[in-house]
């Protein structure tokens, strides 16, 4: 998905799951995260190299992700 300035695909980097640009951290370990009820100060604290902005990348590149996924209702 384009768009995302903080979101990189790259197949030689953790099997081509969508990281955070520059680190092999994965859209889902973040979003594992805040699901898990970790803060967002607690995130950065854990990896020092996020910012706010890419968390709220994160958030959102799920969202569009989701937004995406087409469910088939005879399934």
């Amino acid at each position: 998905m384009a768009g995302f300035k903080h979101i990189s695909v790259d197949p030689a980097i953790r099997f081509g799951k969508p990281c955070v640009k520059g680190t092999r951290i994965t859209v889902g370990e973040v979003l594992g995260h805040l699901a898990a009820g970790m803060s967002q100060d607690d995130l950065r604290a854990d990896f020092p190299q996020l910012t706010h902005e890419d968390i709220l990348e994160c958030l959102a590149f799920a969202s569009e992700r989701e937004r995406r996924t087409i469910i088939d209702p005879a399934a």
